[in-house]
């Protein structure tokens, strides 16, 4: 069974709501009909309704199992206008600034619904930045306790490959953290590493990436990956984690016996830590396009309730796909 499949099937163990604040575009509510076709995944869409209904008809998709939701008439606004206060209070936030934020930002609206138990989480960034999907995440969901950094991550699904987990890997973090330290890098790696568990429900080989294996180069940026290994393995000896690792060593076995030999990670990785987040982004990437692979995300990790963003460049099967993965990270 292909990755995403399996995905679907766990999510249908126990259905959750997810919120999905960009009805205004097709690729949203293209994907609102498969996923309530497919019935994986109870589906809210923020929107003004009769304009949702009539681009959803006008369209083809049929989105009558969904819930549409105007935040401008919605009769929980005032709830939700007083919880966002109470939160905010500290950063001066009134009634007005908070009305005006649920209003007029849906991304806000639907990450209160999750915060009020109305929805379990949120996928968004179809048509915005991954900074407007976060920043409201951040500000009323917080982070997860004993969660030092969010960080992001993507599901690669590569078809006919003789890598990772039957093709499947984690890469991260590829959304959202520019340039981590040493311990940032750590924590990203043991964030993945649970994300890798979770998701794909096998055990995690986690590959710090560099372009130096085992001390071949020097330089500050080969130091910090080599540091970020050893602060990951301080923190949790019984992961199989190895660095610094250059992607070849990470994957193929010839070159991990060259490179890397009595390593129990090169070779056989499936959880690939990129030093930062140009080597991630460009890394997805290529994999995506070159070798016509699903990717999925960029999901986020540390948050106290799964809220994904999407790449602005995303299909209608790409939000599909991170909603299936967005409602099994609920059910944790």
């Amino acid at each position: 069974m292909a990755f995403i499949d399996d995905v679907k099937e766990k999510a249908k163990k126990s259905i959750k709501v997810i919120v999905l604040p960009e009805a205004e575009d097709k690729r949203t509510l293209d994907a609102a009909d498969v996923i309530l076709k497919e019935g994986f995944a109870k589906i809210v869409l923020l929107g003004n309704v009769e304009k949702v209904k009539a681009d959803a008809a006008a369209w083809g998709d049929d989105i009558s199992g969904a819930e549409i939701i105007d935040p401008a008439n919605s009769e929980k606004l005032d709830a939700y206008i007083d919880k966002l206060v109470e939160l905010r209070k500290n950063k001066g936030m009134t009634p007005e600034e908070a009305k005006k934020l649920l209003t007029t930002s849906n991304t806000y609206y639907g990450v209160m619904m999750v915060k009020m138990g109305d929805a379990d989480g949120l996928v968004s960034g179809a048509c915005h930045s991954t900074a407007d999907t976060l920043r409201p995440s951040l500000q009323i969901l917080k982070t997860k306790p004993g969660t030092k950094l969010v960080s992001a991550f993507f599901v690669m699904s590569v078809p006919d490959c003789e890598y990772g987990e039957g093709g499947t890997f984690v890469f991260s973090d590829c959304g959202l953290v520019q340039n981590p330290t040493a311990d940032e890098l750590a924590s990203i790696a043991l964030s993945s590493a649970e994300s890798f568990r979770f998701l794909i429900g096998k055990e995690p080989k986690v590959a710090m990436l560099s372009y130096s294996t085992k001390g071949s180069a020097k330089h500050d940026d080969v130091t910090k990956v080599q540091e970020a290994t050893r602060i990951a393995k301080e923190m949790n000896p019984d992961l199989s984690l190895d660095g610094e690792l250059q992607l070849d060593a990470a994957l193929v076995q010839s070159v991990a016996n060259l490179k890397a030999p009595g390593s129990t990670v090169a070779g056989h990785a499936n959880t690939l830590i990129f030093p930062n987040l140009d080597a991630g982004n460009i890394g997805y990437k290529l994999v995506q396009r070159l070798a016509k692979a699903e990717a999925y995300g960029p999901m986020t990790q540390g948050i106290t309730a799964p809220v994904n963003d999407l790449s602005r460049g995303c299909s209608a099967s790409d939000i599909v796909g991170v909603v299936a993965i967005t409602a099994v990270q609920c059910q944790a």
